[in-house]
């Protein structure tokens, strides 16, 4: 089978192995273990390779670079204009040599790559959305479009759209489908946590501003002030790092909070042992595997109330759910202290999340690739 991979997700080289964003690359791995031959139609950058990168496996990999296209001011969305037709002909060539052809969305790129599919009916072909497939969420009108053009049943054949969450009024296009980080062997039994000492937060992702690092370090602040001991870690880098200093600086914080920049997994498993809660009020998700790598070692996740995350915490039972208030979180949060409910979610939220495990997910691969 060869399996053709369009996507926006920008690849960097060494020698003769392919390196990406480490969450992506975990997932591809899974399901190139599964083909024959790989072609990879996504930008390619010289940076250096970092530690949030990791290594696509496969004997045969063809790679077809093409430019990024990005919107962000005029000159580059002129460059973007100017390089379109390119980028269409070349998954137009890479999906005519397909079997199998997977988009990645949603992104620039997954919307050419959901244009082109609709000349290639008859072949096999998944989607994955990794947004927020909510469809009363407010989205960009490129993302709109993709999920349009997904979800048709007369434009679109031969289609399985992954996404997160499961909505009404879904068409037989639209699977609702999860992903993982860990393996069954990966699975241990959580330590006893002492929720009546010092609570430990944690943060894990990018330090931008739809993740509201901001406001989670602010409540945790206010945890302080109101006499819960707490401290607080994050994970991750990113333009609000600068704004995160200063309030920590301004408020007194040094003692309690630090900045751990970009840490390689096991770093993370380590930290995720130890710590009481994950803190991620973010604006918008798809499937926030942050949440769920959390549960998976009973760190209890408090997140908004976006996207498929009710679903993940089973509207309060493995977690807590906040809305964007400030004032309204902190309650919300010091309403949920109480000890013996913190275990029982902690429990809730192990008990689930080691359901969703690397070998789940690749079984489920396997039926997509053989339907």
């Amino acid at each position: 089978m060869r399996f053709v991979i369009i996507g926006h997700v920008k690849h960097k080289r060494e020698g003769e192995r392919y390196f990406a964003y480490a969450p992506y690359v975990r997932e591809m791995n899974v399901w190139l273990k599964h083909v024959d031959e790989v072609e990879i139609v996504a930008p390619i950058g010289d940076d250096n390779i970092s530690s949030i990168d990791a290594p696509l496996y496969h004997p045969n990999i063809v790679f077809n670079a093409i430019p990024s296209i990005e919107f962000t001011s005029m000159a580059a969305a002129l460059k973007s204009l100017l390089v379109i037709p390119l980028i269409l002909i070349k998954i137009y060539r890479a999906s005519s040599r397909a079997d199998h052809i997977h988009i990645r969305c949603p992104g620039n790129v997954g919307l050419l790559g959901c244009i082109v599919q609709l000349f290639f009916r008859k072949k096999r072909k998944t989607a994955k959305y990794a947004g927020n497939w909510d469809p009363n969420s407010k989205q960009p009108l490129s993302y709109r479009i993709q999920k349009k053009i997904l979800k048709s049943t007369v434009l679109t054949k031969n289609m399985k759209a992954l996404v997160y969450g499961d909505f009404k009024d879904d068409s037989k296009n639209i699977k609702p489908f999860f992903t993982a980080s860990y393996h069954e062997s990966e699975i241990e039994k959580p330590k006893t946590r002492d929720y009546n000492q010092t609570l430990k937060f944690l943060f894990v992702g990018g330090l931008v501003e739809g993740k509201r690092p901001l406001l989670s370090l602010q409540i945790v602040d206010k945890l302080i002030k109101k006499g819960i001991k707490s401290e607080m870690d994050f994970y991750g880098e990113g333009l609000e790092l600068i704004k995160l200093q200063q309030y920590v600086e301004a408020n007194g914080l040094k003692n309690v909070v630090r900045f751990m920049g970009n840490q390689s997994k096991e770093s993370i498993k380590k930290a995720l042992r130890e710590a009481h809660f994950l803190m991620l009020p973010s604006k918008s998700e798809g499937w926030p595997k942050a949440i769920v790598e959390a549960m998976f070692f009973g760190v209890i996740p408090i997140v908004t109330k976006i996207s498929c995350v009710p679903f993940m915490l089973d509207d309060g039972k493995r977690g807590i759910l906040i809305d964007s208030d400030f004032n309204n979180a902190v309650a919300e949060i010091m309403n949920n202290l109480e000890p013996e409910h913190l275990i029982k979610l902690s429990d809730n939220a192990v008990t689930w999340s080691q359901g969703y495990t690397l070998d789940a997910f690749e079984r489920e691969i396997k039926k997509l690739l053989l339907e």
